[in-house]
């Protein structure tokens, strides 16, 4: 405790004491006057004592507290100027009137006062007068600056190492992948076992040396799967090569009848390493469902497509088309009623994939439905037909109509299609719990991931193929009409250009049985004929055509001319016939106000990826999309920027 306490403490009983003898000595002089007269002289003395020492209290207290003073102004210099942090002030003109060292060291200068602000640190220069927080780079020091208008003052962070523990943890997160040999069998089937070990050997060094390249974990799972671990650094190298070692195994294996291809898919951005490995497994789906031969790369909800430069490989087996088809027969049977529906505007695929579901439902004492919205040019002969058919034509509803008997029990059947937002009616696919989805075009991110039951091959030329194959196994004793089996193999011929495209062993073997079946060719070639009109549009729309990168056709409209999507289609198919076009596009304005784009190509460009850009899809070869609120012209440039890009990362053209 200091002394000049203990002289207060001292000082405050002397006065009790002095007043408590003042008592006494009136009491005295009232008896004795001898005695009260010697306490006076005592009780004076203590008087005398009492005002020295408050006298010497008051003169300690003022030394005290100008020691106090100085110790505290001392101590918070030297706080701030060791503060492990910046502090700044600046004045109306916005220089700076003074600073702690933490900032002159910062600037590596001894002073920066008098300095403008905006020359100091250049990244306020774009700043308005508002409290701001922001990251600046001096050096190889990283900092953090809050600014504090108001008061004209500004703080400084060394934010170095956490920025850098940040990176570096950003660059570690794991990443799950899983590679698939995803036509082994295929490729392989007719080799010896020599031969089949030699190409083995050859496709497992490659991956194992791209894994080893890229610093990758590879663990092989099954004799046509392999599983990789890896960071988001090595993710980033992978997509700057955009995976070669797609190319890398099909150029090795190019020799063969079949050359092998691999499909990857990548995940990362899962808060678990199980929802980790469902994206990853999700990815690779993803990867097949769209033909193969590519990457899939999910990283939280981001969704990147690699390679898928070849077309889908057909499958020589049918075992999972006859498990398809009763695992369908099932699911009918268990069902109250059957709706189908293909995509808007249907064209004639998904018009006899659907009078081919319907006679499933009907072979299993089901009542079937078909959703229809409208009548394109496209199907207008084969529905005037179907109209005159009584039998068929009663089971034909509108969109409105399907919503109102589909209940929980419900079997809703989407052909040619595999998205929700393409059917006529998204709210009959919410109204039921049983969905099953048949299409061959590559699945796309915005997949029914609800669908109870899929039946998906990019491979395959059509719709119409898929289900025929379906109905071959349904029942043993199925027996079709003139009028469905001819509304099925339509399909397939529009689908295949008259089998010129797209067909494989399994489609004739599908055209074989339709023909057994009863349907008739020269009735399809009704369906199909075209008008002249259409003759004379069409002939219109290939007028406007311009060559680019060499082998690339582009056809666009006048504005205001609207034409069909059939005949945008059709355009887009002649164009792909003329020498030297490897790919073409045709633009033009539809009837709906909308901007209708359709693409082909004959293998050697990914037109899919090229139409998934501009939000629609499709197969390698045959691609569309429409587009609102946009001019032909504003279409045009869209597309030919999103050429260019794919120009200048992979090129064009394989």
């Amino acid at each position: 405790m200091p002394k000049f306490l203990l002289k207060r403490w001292h000082g405050s009983h002397m006065i009790w004491l002095f007043g408590l003898l003042l008592v006494l000595i009136l009491v005295l002089f009232y008896y004795m006057w001898v005695i009260g007269a010697i306490a006076l002289v005592i009780c004076c003395i203590l008087g005398y004592m009492t005002i020295s020492s408050e006298k010497a209290f008051r003169q300690d207290l003022n030394e005290y507290a100008a020691t106090l003073s100085h110790r505290v102004k001392k101590a918070g210099s030297d706080v701030v100027a060791n503060l492990p942090i910046g502090m700044l002030l600046y004045n109306e003109d916005k220089v700076v009137e003074w600073h702690n060292p933490f900032v002159a060291k910062m600037a590596g200068r001894d002073s920066i006062i008098g300095e403008p602000l905006h020359e100091v640190i250049p990244s306020l220069k774009a700043k308005k007068d508002k409290e701001t927080k922001l990251e600046i780079t001096i050096g190889k020091q990283v900092y953090y600056v809050q600014v504090k208008p108001d008061e004209r003052l500004m703080y400084f962070f060394d934010i170095t190492e956490v920025k850098s523990l940040r990176e570096r943890y950003e660059e570690e997160k794991l990443a799950i992948g899983i590679v698939m040999m995803d036509n082994l069998e295929e490729a392989t089937q007719g080799m010896d076992d020599q031969t089949r070990s030699i190409m083995m050997a050859k496709v497992t060094g490659e991956i194992t040396e791209w894994s080893t390249k890229y610093g990758l974990y590879l663990r092989r799972t099954a004799s046509d799967r392999y599983l990789i671990l890896l960071d988001q650094r090595a993710l980033k190298q992978l997509e700057q090569s955009r995976f070669e070692l797609l190319d890398e195994v099909r150029d090795i294996t190019i020799q063969n009848k079949l050359p092998m291809t691999l499909s990857v898919g990548i995940a990362s951005g899962a808060d678990t390493l199980p929802e980790l490995g469902i994206w990853a497994q999700t990815s690779l789906d993803m990867a097949l469902g769209r033909g193969g031969d590519q990457v899939a790369v999910k990283v939280g909800e981001r969704l990147s497509f690699y390679g898928g430069r070849s077309n889908a490989v057909e499958k020589r087996t049918r075992v999972r088309a006859r498990v398809i088809s009763h695992a369908m027969r099932d699911l009918i049977r268990d069902s109250d009623k059957v709706v189908i529906m293909g995509h808007r505007v249907a064209d004639m695929d998904s018009l006899g994939a659907a009078i081919g579901v319907l006679k499933a439902a009907h072979v299993s004492n089901k009542e079937g439905y078909i959703v229809l919205e409208g009548v394109n040019p496209s199907i207008q002969r084969l529905m005037e037909t179907i109209t005159e058919d009584e039998k068929l034509n009663r089971w034909f509803i509108t969109p409105e109509q399907a919503l109102q008997i589909t209940t929980r029990h419900s079997l809703a059947v989407v052909v040619d299609t595999h998205r929700a937002s393409m059917v006529p009616e998204p709210r009959v696919l919410q109204q039921t719990n049983r969905i099953f989805v048949v299409d061959h075009h590559r699945r796309s991110e915005d997949f029914l991931h609800e669908a109870t039951l899929v039946y998906m091959e990019p491979y395959a030329s059509s719709t119409c193929e898929l289900v025929t194959e379906l109905l071959q196994y349904f029942h043993d004793r199925l027996t079709m009409g003139v009028l469905e089996a001819t509304a099925l193999l339509a399909g397939i011929v529009v689908d295949t250009k008259s089998f010129s495209l797209r067909t494989g062993a399994r489609t004739f073997e599908a055209a074989s049985f339709l023909r057994r079946s009863g349907a008739d060719s020269s009735l399809i070639q009704r369906f199909l004929k075209e008008d002249l009109e259409s003759y004379i549009q069409k002939s219109e729309m290939v007028k406007n055509v311009n060559v680019i990168y060499e082998h690339i056709a582009l056809a666009i409209t006048e504005p205001g001319r609207k034409y069909s999507q059939l005949l945008i289609a059709q355009v887009a198919d002649t164009l792909i016939t003329m020498t030297g076009i490897m790919a073409s596009f045709v633009i033009s304005e539809r009837p709906d106000g909308q901007i209708g784009i359709s693409a082909r190509s004959l293998g050697q460009m990914n037109v899919q990826i090229v139409m998934e850009h501009m939000g629609g899809g499709g197969h390698l070869t045959n691609a569309a999309t429409q587009l609102e609120g946009v001019t032909v012209y504003e279409a045009a440039e869209r597309l030919k920027h999103i050429l260019s890009e794919i120009h200048d990362k992979e090129g064009l053209f394989e």
